[in-house]
């Protein structure tokens, strides 16, 4: 199993610092929030997309990717009933699959509930119509890049748009693009009413990311999410994807956070190996 760790955990360590101690915790990916290298996509200069890639690199990780695509950003919505803000989210879709190739990665999260969360007097079946257009435009440039764009289910309290796994999993069909698949979330399962477990091996033939953390927002570990099972399920589906450990509560400090977190998967990987 791969793991990684989101790299806005690190918040103001430098990148170098940042991949060093991850390195040294036993991870072996990062993934990156665009908003921690520029404002835009257009504004990280090819440079700088050189000089990250090759500091996560040079420290024997590699880039899995983006999340947090719109995250820090403005004229962008999946749900917007303006077609020119559709137009645009699209386009600016495609401006991150470049990034996300020039930095290595060939992932990318697309949760950002703001941003797709249901504007006034739009319902959930325009919503899905909206969110399908937007996607679907943006396919052809991301299969030519062979980037994938990973479909967040997130749960009610975060957005009200796509906040369960088959919801997520009808509209990633309809848009129907190999560039298109699902991304599942520990913290947003336990919304749902089957397991974490239990929706792994539900939609295992669509599965190509997932976040490690704890419904507390704190990393695996810190709460009472058990991830035996979720391991032994992700192994039964033989799972070859990333594991990236993503959080929101940073209370425990920035050390505790990234080397406790991987210490846990590791136990948890130890008891089903010796189980």
């Amino acid at each position: 199993m791969k793991f990684a760790i989101c790299n806005e955990t690190f918040g103001s360590w430098p990148l170098e610092r940042s991949v060093a101690f991850a390195g040294e915790c036993g991870y072996t990916g990062l993934e990156i929030a665009p908003f921690t290298l520029g404002p835009t996509a257009g504004a990280i200069s090819p440079a700088m997309r050189q000089q990250v890639r090759r500091g996560v690199e040079d420290a024997d990780l590699a880039v899995v990717g983006l999340h947090w695509l719109l995250a820090k950003t403005e004229g962008y919505h999946l749900t917007s009933p303006e077609a020119a803000v559709r137009e645009r989210t699209a386009k600016y879709l495609v401006e991150l699959g470049h990034l996300c190739r020039d930095l290595g990665g060939q992932i990318m999260v697309f949760g950002s509930p703001p941003q797709r969360n249901l504007q006034e007097g739009v319902t959930l079946e325009a919503a899905g119509d909206y969110a399908r257009e937007v996607f679907s435009a943006a396919m052809p440039a991301l299969e030519d890049l062979e980037v994938v764009l990973a479909l967040e289910p997130l749960a009610p309290v975060e957005t009200n748009f796509l906040t369960t796994a088959a919801e997520t999993v009808a509209l990633i069909e309809q848009i129907g693009s190999p560039a298109c698949r699902l991304h599942l979330d520990v913290k947003a399962m336990a919304s749902e009413e089957e397991t974490a477990a239990d929706l792994v091996r539900r939609y295992a033939d669509e599965l190509v990311h997932f976040h490690a953390n704890d419904p507390n927002l704190q990393g695996p570990g810190f709460g009472e999410e058990d991830f035996v099972p979720i391991f032994e399920a992700l192994g039964e589906i033989d799972y070859r994807g990333w594991v990236s450990v993503e959080v929101f509560d940073y209370d425990p400090g920035v050390e505790r956070l990234v080397k406790e977190s991987r210490e846990y998967m590791t136990r948890c990987l130890e008891k089903i190996s010796g189980s």
